[in-house]
Parts: structure tokens; sequence; C-alpha cells
């Protein structure tokens, strides 16, 4: 196993810390995330139920025994844990490299908890040098793509991608966010964005980063 699923591995395995046996467990989406459900399985843990953020995350979570609810009939969250492509000193993140994001905030906006885990690598000082998802409705691409143009990024559609809710994703580059809030805020009041993937209005409670020499918690 190369470092960086090392570092993933161990982040899912330490936050197994925060799961509480008998509750509904928000679970995302990603190959850290992969890790935390081969985790859940391994150590026989009960859940009374998952709200899963993707159609892949459910696969898998039912291939491991558990049962998937609809977040209409739970309500709130005790703890959601889920991965993200960047995160700052701040646990703000930049999510949706797998086409998830819409479903990753809602699960987000409704939990008491969430715990970011990540691999070491993913932590940096500036988000944006990670391309920034923005998930947009079909008819609204290129509309979206020229007022994403004007905020100082460079669009790119992710073709052949259609994300879980039939919509499209543009990843933006040259971004350097220095207020992710006013970045979210911004991008989120462009007429036919769905979501874009930055958590900083509502970040993660904890981040815990992963590393062939241990863990992190930020």
């Amino acid at each position: 196993m190369n470092a960086q699923n090392t570092g993933k591995q161990a982040a899912a395995h330490a936050a197994l810390e925060f799961v509480k046996p008998g509750t509904v467990l928000g679970v995302g989406t990603g190959t850290t995330v992969n890790f935390l459900i081969d985790e859940l399985s391994a150590h026989g843990i009960k859940l009374a139920g998952a709200v899963s953020s993707s159609s892949g995350s459910t696969q898998r979570l039912e291939a491991a025994g558990y049962r998937i609810l609809d977040l209409n009939e739970v309500g709130e969250i005790d703890t959601y844990i889920d991965g993200a492509d960047e995160t700052n000193h701040r646990r703000q993140l930049i999510k949706g490299g797998g086409a998830a994001l819409t479903r990753e905030k809602i699960i987000a906006a409704t939990a008491r908890r969430f715990v970011c885990i990540a691999d070491e690598s993913k932590l940096v000082e500036t988000l944006g040098a990670f391309p920034l998802p923005v998930e947009v409705i079909p008819m609204a691409r290129t509309h979206v793509s020229r007022a994403l143009e004007r905020l100082g990024g460079r669009p790119a559609w992710r073709q052949q991608v259609v994300t879980d809710n039939g919509n499209h994703v543009l990843d933006v580059h040259g971004l350097r966010i220095s207020d992710p809030v006013g970045m979210e805020s911004a991008i989120n009041q462009i007429v036919g964005v769905v979501t874009v993937g930055l958590f900083a209005e509502r970040p993660a409670d904890l981040v815990i980063l992963g590393s062939p020499n241990g863990i992190r918690r930020i």
C-alpha cells in the first residue's frame, strides 16, 4: 500500500472513535470513505442505518450489510464522516472530486458533527490548487461558466460525468481562495448553480489527517 493510501486508512480507522453503535451514520463518498466502510464492517460495528451521499457509497454499504435510510425519514444526524480534496487549517474544505458535492453538503448541514478524514497531502495553506467543483443545471452550463470566469476562474466541463441528481459538473481551475466563505456565497448566487464544492460556511468540526507515521487532528 502506498503512503497516500496508508494515510487514508489510518484516518478512516481513527474516525471509528466517533461512530456510535446503534445510531444512524452519515457516510460520504470517495476512496477514503471506502476505507471507512471497510473498517466499519471489519470491526462489526452495528448501526441503526446509514444515510449515504452517493450511489457508489450506497452499494458498498449495502454489500457490507448496512441498511440505507432516506434523510427525510431520519431528520438530524449525529455524525457525518466524509473525505476532502483539500482542507485548510480552519477546516474549510474543497469537495466534489467524486461529483457527489450536493448530497454531501446536504448531509453535512443536517449533522451535529462533521468529521473529515483525509491523508496529510490534502492539507493546504490556501484552497484552490485542486479545481473547485460546481454542480450546475445542464441548460445553464455556459451561462455559469461565463460567470465563473468573471470571478477569476477557468471552468472546465467534466464531460461524461452526470451527478446522481442528473446535473453537470464544472471544475474551476486557477483560483486562489483567500476568502472561502465569500467565494462560496458568490458562486451559490449564480443562477443555474446547484451548489459549489466549498464547505466553508459549514466547515468540518474535526479534520483527521493520516500518514504512515500516524494521525493529526485539526
